[in-house]
């Protein structure tokens, strides 16, 4: 049974079905043999259908002075010497053996049964098998007769048409030219077969073979590489085709580019885990270390430091440990944004009143570094349908990029205009804008945003999370005389409303 398991599926399918062909082809011959042997003996049997009629009609006119036992002998053996391969009996009204010309012992039966004479007199359908007396379970054809002998009647004729001496002349002799052909065209149609299944299960069992390979070169513990190309006139497979094995083969293949997406998506997110800690690890370093060093001069020059110089260093302190805490504040909030635990709750209000508060917000960092804060409104721009706190975020965390890179005297501008379905927010700055080397994934990358060094950083990608949960997009776009310009659309009320 290991041996079995241990074949391919062509191989086992081909062994199952070369038994199955050994049987039928058996099946096959041995009813090809029987109806071959019925046939003969229903031929046999009709051309001798009179055969005991006109025995008995013999028997009655030689028989009809002197019936004695010797007498019947005597005729039986001479009618079995005309025709060696009969039997004669004579039976009784009981179908008890009155008369035969058997040698002694070579009788095994004393009585036959009349239930085959009656149906063979009656005219029934050949072949019709009786008792052999010369056998104790043999059954062969036969002819019988009423027969009447010395004024008894009620008796038969009971005629073996194929006896002993046929038997041994049969059983020396050869099969029949007929049946041998049978039996050869049996065994030439089942070796055909045989040749024609085993290729059928090749050609049927490629494209498993095909798809076995490409399974195995599937590595799960490693990255997904490009599955193979399918072979020269190798049609490729279709998802509604009724070829089963091809409609595996398609969803082998859609499910391998799906996990290799996935693993490259994970991929991806992991690396911008690594780096997102790596990068937060060195821009909490720098405020950590300025808070912890001026705190320890605190302590260690309390004595000598007067209070002008103790509010400095404060101040200092201060300010580092804001720096912090709004870092925290950032990546908590991304935390929240990426893993889902933020949902919008929309509502429609205008977009030039958030402005308006925005620039409120930041209008004394702007006015300490001399940074003109401009707005730049369509005259009528409808209510637009989002969740106003995580807007709000939005324009501040781009207001607050530009107002730490924009240089002194510069300027930032928000526009609104209006857009198909939505009004279009662009967010400019004056400042150096933002290297070309750092455009590609701007939104993405997992750095912040600090001095020379300004990409994308913590502020962006929460901007970025915060549109995508609107359905909306941000983009980088480069107009002359800006440095950074971002641009993104709002989707909007049905009903307009003018701008204030």
């Amino acid at each position: 049974m290991k041996r079995l398991f241990s074949l391919s599926l062509t191989q086992r399918l081909s062994l199952v079905f070369a038994l199955l062909l050994l049987v039928c082809s058996g099946a096959s011959a041995w009813l090809q043999v029987r109806s071959n042997r019925m046939h003969e003996l229903e031929v046999v049997q009709g051309l001798s259908r009179d055969l005991a009629r006109n025995i008995a009609l013999s028997a009655q006119l030689t028989l009809a002075d002197d019936a004695s036992p010797d007498r019947v002998r005597a005729l039986f053996d001479q009618l079995m010497v005309v025709n060696p391969s009969v039997e004669v009996y004579l039976l009784d009204a009981d179908g008890r053996i009155t008369g035969d010309a058997a040698p002694p012992g070579r009788l095994r039966r004393a009585q036959v049964d009349l239930a085959p004479v009656r149906r063979f007199l009656a005219g029934g359908m050949l072949p019709i098998l009786g008792d052999d007396p010369r056998s104790d379970q043999g059954r062969k054809v036969f002819s019988a007769a009423p027969a009447a002998v010395a004024g008894r009647p009620g008796g038969f004729l009971y005629v073996v048409l194929l006896g002993e001496a046929h038997d041994r002349e049969a059983a020396m002799g050869t099969t029949g030219a007929v049946l041998r052909t049978a039996l050869l065209s049996i065994a030439l149609v089942a070796l055909s077969c045989l040749v024609a299944g085993l290729a059928a299960f090749w050609l049927i069992t490629r494209p498993l073979r095909r798809l076995t390979r490409t399974v195995q070169d599937f590595d799960m513990e490693g990255a997904p590489a490009a599955l193979p190309r399918p072979l020269a006139g190798t049609p490729a497979p279709h998802a509604d085709s009724r070829d089963e094995i091809a409609r595996l083969e398609t969803a082998f293949r859609l499910m391998a580019l799906r996990l290799g997406d996935q693993w490259r998506a994970l991929t991806r997110q992991d690396l911008e885990r690594r780096e997102l800690v790596a990068n937060v690890s060195h821009d909490l370093r720098t405020p950590l270390s300025s808070l912890h060093g001026y705190l320890e001069t605190l302590q260690l020059k309390d004595a000598t430091l007067d209070a002008a110089e103790r509010r400095r260093y404060l101040g200092i302190a201060l300010d580092q440990s804001r720096k912090v805490g709004r870092l925290a504040q950032s990546l908590f909030e991304l935390a929240r944004l990426e893993y889902g635990f933020v949902e919008p709750e929309p509502e429609a209000f205008l977009l030039p009143d958030l402005v308006q508060d925005v620039f409120e917000k930041f209008e004394l960092q702007a006015a300490e570094r001399g940074v003109a804060l401009e707005a730049e409104l369509a005259p009528v721009l409808p209510a637009v349908w989002a969740d106003l706190g995580l807007v709000e975020r939005v324009l501040g965390n781009l207001l607050d990029n530009a107002l730490r890179h924009v240089p002194e005297g510069g300027r930032v501008r928000i526009a609104l205009a209006a857009a198909p379905g939505g009004v279009e927010v662009t967010v400019a700055d004056s400042g150096p804008g933002i290297a070309a080397e750092l455009r590609p994934g701007l939104f993405l990358q997992p750095f912040n945003g600090a001095g020379a060094r300004r990409g994308g950083g913590l502020g962006l990608r929460i901007v970025h999370r915060i549109l995508a949960l609107h359905g909306s997009t941000i983009e980088l776009v480069q107009p002359p005389d800006w440095g950074a310009v971002f641009r993104f659309t709002l989707p909007a009320r049905e009903t307009a409303a003018p701008a204030a």
